[in-house]
């Protein structure tokens, strides 16, 4: 299966006391770049996430952000710290003593008083490993995103693999005539200046000049390179380099059938040939 770099994942779970969410974001990249935004409560966990992430994820520029945010309690969650209140009360009997005349303090202000309302709390070690596991989930919703991806680019692939043998099959049965054309062109040429084209040395110089503009063994090396690149999708994996190489051949073969091409058919063909690797070259550029 041909995976793409390009994905986004979200997570998030409702601790006592706090939102944890976790959000990955992946782009192409030559390697794994891996940026980790941690919260100040987390920050422990670094290395063991990033060492997680990695066995998942080979390429890619990836951002990986966990937040942790407090929750307003609700109603069922609100519970009163005793203590907290004793001692208010016990202040405010003390400043009566010494100011009669101060207004007692009211319910509303001792339940705003910092302390007062006591807030869910999460042991440390029980919000590490719910962070463990939101990063596991939005690693495995990450990767089905990016498969998803590979799944489009694999289609468009194959269309071009399929125009590109089309070209190949149109032209391919074409070059020997349009070769003998060509030579004979030549030759009708120099006897029209006098020469005789069946000299032994202009013979040998038009047999040099055919063997030079000969596009054969282009044509087959690109039938070739497009029946490897179908090897590759249909293998899967990490193909991205793989297949980002085989481009390369591509292009070259279709750039020297252009350079070679005594025929308009056949820099037309060079013409879409180019257009079509081009095309996959930028799709196989966001592949692992």
């Amino acid at each position: 299966m041909i995976v793409s770099m390009t994905g986004f994942a979200a997570v998030a779970a409702e601790l006592p006391g706090v939102s944890l969410s976790v959000e990955l974001r992946s782009v192409n990249h030559r390697y794994l770049d891996l940026q980790l935004r941690l919260p100040d409560e987390l920050r422990g966990l670094e290395t063991a996430l990033r060492e997680r992430i990695a066995v998942e994820l080979k390429r890619g520029k990836v951002e990986c952000r966990v937040a942790l945010n407090r929750t307003t309690p609700g109603a069922a969650a609100l519970a009163i710290d005793p203590a907290r209140v004793r001692q208010l009360a016990a202040a405010a009997s003390d400043v009566q003593q010494h100011a009669p005349g101060a207004a007692p303090l009211s319910v509303n202000e001792i339940l705003r008083w910092p302390g007062v309302l006591a807030e869910p709390t999460v042991a440390p070690e029980a919000l590490a490993a719910r962070a463990h596991d939101l990063v596991r989930d939005a690693l495995r919703e990450l990767a089905a995103a990016r498969a998803r991806e590979g799944a489009k680019t694999r289609l468009m692939l194959d269309d071009c693999c399929a125009a590109i043998e089309a070209q190949v099959a149109r032209v391919a049965p074409r070059i020997p005539a349009i070769h003998a054309a060509y030579l004979e062109k030549l030759s009708a040429r120099l006897r029209e200046a006098g020469l005789d084209p069946d000299h032994d040395r202009l013979k040998q110089e038009l047999a040099l000049f055919a063997t030079k503009v000969d596009v054969a063994e282009e044509v087959s090396r690109l039938g070739t390179h497009v029946t490897e690149v179908r090897r590759v999708l249909d293998t899967g994996g990490s193909a991205g380099k793989r297949l980002d190489f085989l481009m390369q051949e591509l292009h070259r073969e279709a750039n020297t059938l252009g350079s070679k091409s005594v025929d308009a058919e056949l820099s037309q063909a060079s013409l879409e040939l180019k257009v079509l690797i081009e095309q996959m070259r930028e799709q196989v550029q966001n592949i692992e």
